[in-house]
């Protein structure tokens, strides 16, 4: 079963970075979501490097004890601060194949609240 969920969601992901790519200026915002954990990344694809990353168990964010949701939200409030100490107000937001929903959802609410635009 999760074969073929992995399968469909890697297929809608290949899709997905077909049209999309993020440069220096507008970096992509690419979310990984697994069962207990979310992870955020800003990327530069043109160098190929990772500007900036966030992820849930990050010290200041784990020792929250809120529900999955809120700490997704935490954590696209997290990757916008670290875009702005950087200089990017702009991103691409890249969902990995997942639907944009829930957890991803509040990733990119937060971001959003952070000052980020996409």
């Amino acid at each position: 079963m999760s074969n073929k969920k992995t399968a469909a969601r890697q297929k809608i992901r290949f899709r997905i970075r077909k049209k999309i790519s993020g440069t220096s200026e507008a970096p992509r915002l690419s979310v990984f979501r697994s069962n207990s954990e979310i992870y955020a990344q800003l990327i530069d694809d043109n160098s190929g490097l990772t500007l900036a990353s966030a992820s849930s168990k990050q010290k200041d964010i784990n020792a929250q004890k809120a529900p999955k949701t809120e700490l997704s939200k935490m954590v696209g409030q997290a990757i916008a601060k670290k875009a702005t100490e950087l200089g990017i107000k702009k991103v691409i937001f890249d969902r990995s194949g997942y639907i944009y929903h829930g957890r991803v959802k509040a990733v990119a609410e937060g971001a959003r609240e952070g000052g980020l635009e996409f």
